[in-house]
């Protein structure tokens, strides 16, 4: 019985989730109330009090159950020593563009979060968004520090910006694509996108500044 309790309990959970994907991309997360989750649920308010504490925790579970697969799959390839670091590089970020190309959970959630502004209720989730967002730079940077080490990179490779520029493209493409997905097909595109970013990178990294002397001022004849 306990067993089946727990079962229930799970799936009114996934009910919750999903409906808050419809309603909170349908009206917007600050116009819309647990009440009408819950409606849109098929469940009783008290039920969604049974599972999140307010909105903002509905709202960041709904965030993770989308993003989770990629967060693991980011923190394993972290982990690991790569024969061919670019090349795990490229193959994360194909793989994270055409999971959102191929996944309608990714992008409603992904379409909630562009829209949504992160202050009052969700302030918190957007300290954690920015956690994960250098846990996902720290990752990829350790597989750039390795193409370094094999020396795909040069050696003087800023690897802190280029991991940045890695970033900032592939989140720019998943941006825009989802705000216009009529635009091209990305599934079918992805490994040309991310091609021409990992070749810009292999042919012309960004450099760690140098530190320039000051120039030496002339001396003046009364110094003389």
């Amino acid at each position: 019985m306990v067993r089946k309790t727990k079962v229930e309990a799970a799936v009114t959970r996934e009910q919750l989730l999903d409906a808050a994907e419809r309603v909170f991309r349908d009206r917007g997360v600050a116009k819309t109330s647990l009440a009408e989750v819950a409606a849109a649920a098929g469940v009783t308010r008290g039920a969604v009090y049974w599972h999140f504490r307010d909105k903002a925790d509905l709202f960041g579970a709904m965030c993770e159950r989308a993003t989770s697969p990629l967060d693991a799959m980011l923190v394993e390839a972290g982990g690991r020593t790569h024969d061919d670091p670019l090349g795990a590089v490229r193959g994360l970020a194909v793989s994270a563009l055409i999971r959102l190309a191929t996944d309608p959970r990714a992008q409603a959630v992904f379409e909630v979060i562009f829209h949504t502004e992160l202050t009052g209720e969700l302030a918190d989730f957007a300290g954690r968004q920015e956690r994960d967002r250098c846990d996902c730079l720290s990752n990829v940077e350790s597989i750039v520090e390795q193409a370094v080490a094999r020396g795909q990179l040069p050696a003087d490779t800023d690897t802190a910006l280029a991991t940045r520029l890695l970033h900032a493209y592939i989140s720019g493409i998943m941006r825009e694509w989802v705000f216009d997905k009529g635009a091209y097909d990305l599934a079918a595109r992805a490994s040309s996108l991310v091609d021409t970013i990992v070749a810009g990178l292999a042919a012309n990294p960004p450099r760690r500044a140098t530190r320039v002397r000051p120039r030496v001022r002339p001396r003046t004849a009364s110094a003389a």
